[in-house]
């Protein structure tokens, strides 16, 4: 058994009970603006999400003959990455750099750029983050308007945390909770979707 909650007071001997179904979670326009744990409950305190749809975030991956292998640019509307360091469409890019250079900076812009030009959304997996840097990227989200606390259906980024003081198999599943979210939005609704991680060293240390 791998725990997703944290184990106080748990012993041997306990009864377990079976659900008989894989761990599913909420998708759809609903997160929207709404922070999710590792099992897909709200923790925003902010009530439930009102929709009836789920997925499994343990699925059979896409076939390779399916894979779309055209190379093509994703143009982010920053002048200095389009110039000097492209994004490929559908890739994958490591963001660097120490405390208080811009990383969260060009993150919000990512977000905003993709919603406006590309009709897109993005979600956000928290992977071992301090409790203080998920509420940090939170706020700031609500004051650069990515986040629309009035009216949640205007928000533009779906959260999902799994933090430094929950229990490694939490951790290193919440990514896959939040790339099930994205993968909905992409397949289902044909959005183009931002999928963020942060991040990947204690993602791979939860594993």
């Amino acid at each position: 058994a791998v725990a997703m909650n944290p184990t106080d007071g748990l012993m041997r001997g306990m009864e377990v009970l079976d659900t008989g179904k894989p761990l599913s979670v909420p998708v759809g326009k609903e997160t929207l603006g709404r922070i999710f744990n590792v099992l897909g409950e709200p923790v925003d305190n902010m009530g439930p999400v009102k929709n009836e749809e789920t997925l499994p975030i343990h699925r059979t991956p896409p076939a390779f003959v399916d894979l779309d292998t055209r190379l093509s640019i994703f143009e982010t509307g920053i002048k200095v990455v389009d110039l000097l360091a492209p994004y490929r469409r559908g890739g994958k890019i490591g963001l660097f750099g120490g405390a208080g250079v811009g990383k969260t900076v060009l993150i919000m812009e990512l977000i905003n750029n993709i919603a406006k030009a590309h009709g897109g959304v993005s979600v956000f997996a928290g992977v071992g983050e301090r409790t203080r840097e998920g509420n940090d990227l939170y706020a700031e989200m609500k004051e650069s308007g990515v986040i629309v606390e009035k009216n949640l259906a205007d928000s533009k980024v779906a959260l999902v945390y799994g933090q430094m003081n929950e229990p490694p198999g939490a951790r290193m599943r919440v990514a896959l909770t939040a790339l099930t979210m994205a993968e909905y939005f992409r397949d289902v609704n044909k959005q183009d979707v931002l999928f963020f991680i942060d991040n990947i060293f204690r993602f791979v240390q939860a594993g």
